[in-house]
């Protein structure tokens, strides 16, 4: 049994702080919302702190998974984040998705404690996070790695170690690169179909058969075809996550035309009220033009 500290009680920290309780460790939870972190401790049997460098004080591994790079710095470098409350010798791993910038600045400040870090950015979605089996994208130390790979197994299907820090992040980007285009390519395929005349789910039926099956269209083509965008990982969340990756390819030189173009796509769901609709939202926007 570790004792573990999880900030950011949010769609994905709410079940992965909870599967850690489930797998015996003794866990200490931060979330901005109150309510959320009382709610949390009736259901678990836990414990919550009313600042993240409470919560980190004497434990072994802190976990994070909060919005966003300026979400990130305010738990961990703020005047109450988690580095003002951690000792020599633990370990804080981030599974926020954000910048691979903000995972280089933490891990050096961490270092500097003697305070091992690890970017750990997931997938999966809210599903995978309640379902325990979410893929973790990880950059750090490979001894910090293996120290801290047992706890993470109790939400995890696959962990694997990157590279250095930074690289979990780096792959998190790629991993939303390849999503984007996947999507919109099942959506430009249901509204042709349907501008077609033809039946979604028997076409669905027979392609999902063949080379064109996808993670995308086995999970989300029904819904799609119902217009029924209540799902998963929201619009607003895909745009930061593509930001970051756009931003990134400025830096190194990679060229991501379609990133840039579904990009756009979901700036014009956005403005049709789409911005919490779940990604798959791209087909609405096909759709509405075609009426």
């Amino acid at each position: 049994m570790a004792k573990v500290a999880f900030i950011g009680l949010g769609v994905m920290g709410y079940p992965m702080a909870g599967h850690l309780v489930s797998n015996g460790h003794d866990v200490t939870v931060y979330n901005r919302t109150v309510g959320k972190a009382e709610a949390w401790v009736n259901e678990y049997d836990g414990q919550s702190k009313s600042s993240p460098e409470l919560a980190a004080q004497g434990q072994d591994f802190v976990f994070i998974c909060v919005g966003n790079d300026d979400d990130l710095r305010d738990v961990t470098l703020g005047e109450a984040g988690v580095l003002k409350g951690m000792e020599a010798g633990a370990i804080l791993v981030d599974h926020t998705t954000a910048s691979a910038d903000v995972a280089r600045e933490i891990g050096e400040v961490a270092s500097q404690s003697g305070i091992g870090f690890l970017d750990a950015p997931v997938s999966g979605g809210q599903a995978g996070a309640e379902n325990g089996v979410l893929t973790v994208m990880t950059g750090g130390d490979p001894e910090i790695f293996e120290q801290a790979k047992p706890i993470i197994d109790a939400y995890a299907r696959c962990i694997e170690r990157l590279g250095d820090i930074g690289a979990g992040q780096l792959t998190k980007m790629v991993n939303q690169i390849c999503i984007a285009g996947v999507v919109q390519g099942l959506a430009e395929g249901l509204h042709f179909a349907r501008s077609a005349g033809l039946d979604g789910e028997k076409v669905v039926e027979v392609i999902s058969k063949g080379a064109a099956q996808s993670w995308q269209m086995e999970n989300r083509y029904q819904t799609m075809w119902q217009g029924e965008y209540n799902l998963g990982f929201a619009v607003d969340w895909m745009r930061k996550d593509l930001n970051i990756a756009l931003d990134e390819a400025r830096k190194n030189g990679s060229h991501l035309p379609l990133t840039a173009l579904v990009d756009q796509f979901y700036s014009e769901v956005q403005a049709i009220g789409g911005n919490r609709w779940d990604t798959s939202s791209l087909l609405a926007k096909l759709e509405r033009n075609r009426k």
